[in-house]
């Protein structure tokens, strides 16, 4: 790990400090031409019934499906900080990845808030995780090693950072998103980099099994946040009809789509530390429709 970087970007955090309160200009109210979440990023767009759609339907279906990532997210970020507290207390109070940690677990609770103002402003309502997503946090939270976890971590935050840049380029996306996504971005940048610092001191010592465990981590990790964001209670929201048929429909098409929009960077993560190879690849393919 590069001590100096480290040091660099805790100083940033601790200079440049970003408060959701008076960053994000929460007065500002929707306006009619606003939309919650990038047409290309919702579930059914590309697919004919999108078309038959209002345009109400279309802004609900946006507004359900972005609530439903970042609830999930801010979730994800919860159990992650819950472990991290329990990782520090492994670590001496000087050592640059505690006081690190320390920066991070101070942002990360700052934007479980936000993310929780972002949703009561657009008037979401967020879906709960079912039991085998609670079971597999929790579990994989509590038992998994420190490098494994951090594995999984950085790759959430790839995704996520993929979601934010879509919004923050789309000129009519409703400000108050906007500029949480903006804040979001820089902070989570400082955190991707630190990760990926740390993880190299793992990745180097890694021999065939260990990078193909942290490749099925790094897997798994993608396919569980993926299935929390399409949810049939959302197209019963919208009034559509026969709602598990569109879910079925929808959760095929939003595979494909996440494939195409949100894995390129993870792609490029795993590749720099080989963990494609004979054991693996099939699986990127099959379960997440991964071209590599």
């Amino acid at each position: 790990m590069d001590v100096n970087e480290v040091e660099r970007l805790i100083k940033i955090s601790k200079e440049h400090p970003l408060m959701p309160e008076t960053y994000i200009p929460w007065d500002v109210e929707p306006k009619p031409e606003d939309i919650f979440l990038p047409e290309m990023l919702t579930s059914l767009h590309g697919f004919e019934i999108y078309d038959t759609l209002t345009p109400t339907q279309k802004l609900d279906l946006g507004r359900h499906e972005l609530v439903q990532v970042i609830a999930s997210y801010a979730w994800g970020e919860c159990l992650f900080c819950l472990f991290m507290t329990r990782h520090i207390l492994t670590l001496p109070l000087d050592d640059v990845e505690h006081r690190f940690l320390l920066r991070e677990l101070i942002e990360e609770f700052r934007h479980q808030e936000m993310f929780g103002q972002a949703i009561q402003k657009i008037g979401g309502s967020p879906i709960k995780q079912s039991r085998i997503h609670k079971f597999f946090g929790e579990f994989s939270n509590k038992y998994l090693p420190a490098d494994y976890l951090f594995m999984g971590s950085v790759s959430v935050e790839l995704v996520t950072d993929v979601y934010g840049n879509y919004a923050r380029r789309t000129p009519n996306i409703y400000p108050v998103l906007k500029k949480m996504f903006d804040l979001h971005n820089i902070e989570e940048a400082r955190h991707i980099l630190f990760t990926k610092s740390l993880l190299k001191t793992y990745s180097e010592k890694a021999g065939y099994i260990k990078r193909t465990l942290y490749s099925y981590v790094i897997l798994f990790n993608i396919l569980f946040v993926r299935t929390m964001y399409v949810k049939k209670e959302i197209y019963e929201r919208i009034g559509l009809e026969n709602p598990q048929q569109v879910y079925k429909l929808a959760a095929r098409n939003f595979k494909k789509k996440f494939s195409e929009t949100c894995l390129n960077d993870i792609i490029k993560f795993v590749d720099e530390w080989k963990g494609f190879n004979r054991a693996t690849r099939w699986a990127w393919r099959w379960v997440l429709g991964a071209k590599v």
